[in-house]
């Protein structure tokens, strides 16, 4: 009989879908990363209008629309200061799909990939999915990533190294000084530094910066998305950068899994990218107003919580059962430990919904906090 493959029977269903599957149809779910603003009109709008003029009716390019890839050309240019050939980047379904080619291109049996402890569930499970060994690392007391905790973890067996930031699910930003080190890291040891900037417009306090910027050779892939920064996660439309020579493996992987991203996404990306960025300035002002909300209702209840400084993700140290408790008031949150090891003892809140909704949740929060301590 057919059994399962080995590296399919090593991965779970994610903790985070576990949760929310598990709460009540009423409950106030603060557990998904999912923005809840909509989807810039003139983004739908080009979507609309490619699929009523047939324009999106026929498979695009494997990598995707020279328009949409020379609006991310752009994009780079005017947001990260480089300027990638149209000719290197991959449309992917989503940010998720460009993880996995990059790690499936890159990972040989048994080769190390070194990703953030707690960080997003993913790397671990694409790590495995690649047949690849996770080498998870944890984090220093305001739940950044430490470049020469990175270096110490190198060594001859290391493919690459994940680097997010804006982080999920931490909401931590790595400074500039971090991220030179990491691409003189990835340049000097001569491994992939593979870097997930999908929150990288979500910025509240200093800039995003990118080790594609400060590299001196190709040793630096970028994934990014618009899911986050348009609210387009239903789209799943993201991509991959990177050298030729790297491109050229990866577009292997996504021609035979994916063939192109959905026409009519790369559409609707190309003039979310290419458009009004009014829209994506008014959410961050809002999240980081609601950022303030959840910090300050937190604090009252004497949770120490490092403050994140992007995304829209706060990461409280919480006592035994709180998480439990909090569910159990109809509010969802996702245990510390589902984004690995070093997250137990601490519970990931998403403040992706309105300034009302939080300050329900918070007296949840509040109720909770002083039925278990």
């Amino acid at each position: 009989m057919t059994e399962f493959s080995r590296r399919v029977e090593r991965i779970s269903i994610s903790g985070i879908r576990e949760v929310f599957e598990a709460a009540g149809a009423d409950a106030i779910n603060l557990g998904l990363g999912q923005p809840d603003f909509p989807t810039p009109e003139h983004a739908k709008r080009a979507a609309i209008d490619a699929i009523e003029s047939g324009a999106s009716d026929a498979y695009t390019s494997n990598k995707g629309t020279l328009a949409l890839r020379e609006a991310i050309t752009a994009k780079h240019e005017r947001d990260n200061g480089f300027a990638p050939d149209p000719g290197n980047v991959i449309a992917t379904a989503g940010g998720s799909e460009a993880l996995h080619i990059a790690l499936e291109a890159h990972v040989e049996d048994g080769r190390e990939v070194i990703y953030p402890d707690p960080g997003f569930v993913s790397y671990e499970a694409l790590t495995l999915l690649a047949g690849g060994t996770p080498r998870p690392i944890p984090l220093r007391e305001d739940l950044t990533m430490d470049p020469a905790a990175v270096e110490e973890a190198i060594t001859d067996d290391t493919a690459a190294f994940v680097v997010n930031s804006p982080a999920n699910p931490t909401g931590a930003v790595q400074s500039e000084a971090d991220m030179r080190e990491f691409a003189r890291i990835a340049d000097e040891h001569d491994v992939l530094c593979l870097s997930d900037e999908v929150y990288e417009r979500l910025v509240f306090e200093g800039e995003h910066h990118s080790p594609m910027r400060y590299a001196e050779t190709d040793n630096v892939v970028v994934v990014n998305a618009c899911s986050k920064a348009y609210s387009m996660t239903g789209w799943r439309l993201g991509w991959v950068t990177a050298s030729e020579r790297r491109i050229e493996r990866m577009l292997r992987v996504h021609q035979y899994a994916q063939a192109c991203a959905s026409a009519p996404a790369q559409f609707a990306a190309e003039a979310a990218l290419s458009g009004p960025q009014d829209v994506v300035d008014e959410m961050v002002a809002a999240f980081e107003e609601r950022r303030d909300v959840l910090l300050d209702g937190l604090e009252d209840m004497g949770l120490r919580t490092p403050t994140p400084q992007g995304a829209f993700y706060a990461m409280p140290e919480v006592p035994d059962g709180w998480v439990e408790a909090v569910i159990d008031r109809g509010v969802v949150v996702v245990p510390g430990e589902a984004f690995g090891e070093h997250g137990a003892g601490y519970a990931r809140i998403s403040y992706a919904a309105g300034v009302e909704t939080l300050q329900e949740a918070l007296e949840a929060m509040r109720e909770a906090t002083l039925a278990v301590r």
